[in-house]
């Protein structure tokens, strides 16, 4: 099986088609697929067609399936990537490879960590004129993100400091909100996530814009920042140096770990009122 997209191909349609290829190969029915899958036809359907980009748990079954060990699950990441702004695939592909992330957020939930409904809501608010088959590229696309770190063998170590504004600020709806602290709380479980808290009472809190520091298996910091409509990586040593000092300085400020997830878990109660 070739891996080559075209860039005039929607992503989705040439993962669809790489899985009617193969499920005819079988001698499969998508019928039989959907069986095989724990899917319901109509979805297999709609992936084969190109009208949906198959889940993550859909490629590894397919992989399962057909015996192509890994194909599926990285071609979906693959071309999850297209539903990404140009200049920010770049970064992508460096926080695949980073073995810890440093990321810093004062507004919302880091991207890496969303739900798909805070995900959508995100995009939909963002890009309001978007059609919703553009909304769910991006959406997958950022959602891919986070499968490919897990898929490592090797975990990153993930740590986050959130400004309570991040918490507190309503996107989509209560139940979205209430859903994507419950995803925190699921994720701060690992032992390779940390997240703490800066709270509304500490007062104007030490970072007014987003950055991440990432560390790659070989090679020196790398500091990641983005504007409106670019991203921008920066490896200078005075550059991460300030950086690193920043976000040292915000983790010391904010609450510990363990303090953090308790109000992260009072203000899941909040919104699940």
């Amino acid at each position: 099986m070739s891996t080559h997209i075209s860039q005039r191909q929607d992503g989705a349609a040439y993962f669809g088609q790489e899985v009617r290829f193969a499920r005819e190969q079988r001698g499969m029915t998508q019928a039989q697929l959907a069986e095989e899958t724990g899917y319901e036809r109509p979805y297999v359907t709609r992936v084969e067609s190109g009208k949906l980009l198959a889940s993550e748990q859909f490629a590894e079954a397919c992989d399962r399936i057909f015996g192509t060990p890994g194909f599926f699950a990285r071609l979906r990441v693959r071309v999850s990537e297209r539903g990404h702004p140009g200049w920010f695939i770049p970064y992508v592909n460096l926080e695949r490879d980073a073995t810890v992330i440093l990321d810093y957020s004062p507004v919302v939930i880091p991207g890496i960590l969303q739900t798909r409904e805070y995900a959508t809501a995100i995009f939909s608010q963002v890009h309001p004129r978007d059609e919703k088959q553009q909304v769910d590229e991006r959406v997958e696309a950022r959602l891919a993100r986070r499968a490919a770190l897990r898929q490592r063998v090797e975990h990153p170590l993930l740590w986050m400091v959130l400004h309570e504004a991040a918490l507190r600020t309503v996107v989509g709806s209560r139940n979205v909100m209430a859903g994507q602290l419950a995803r925190l709380l699921e994720e701060a479980d690992s032992p390779h996530v940390a997240i703490q808290v800066s709270p509304f009472d500490q007062g104007v809190p030490g970072g007014a814009s987003m950055f991440i520091l990432l560390t790659p298996a070989e090679g020196n910091a790398l500091l990641y920042t983005e504007t409106m409509q670019h991203g921008h990586v920066e490896d200078s040593e005075s550059g991460v140096a300030a950086a690193q000092q920043q976000y040292d300085r915000l983790r010391a400020a904010a609450m510990p770990p363990r303090e953090s997830l308790a109000l992260i878990r009072d203000v899941m109660k909040e919104y699940s009122q």
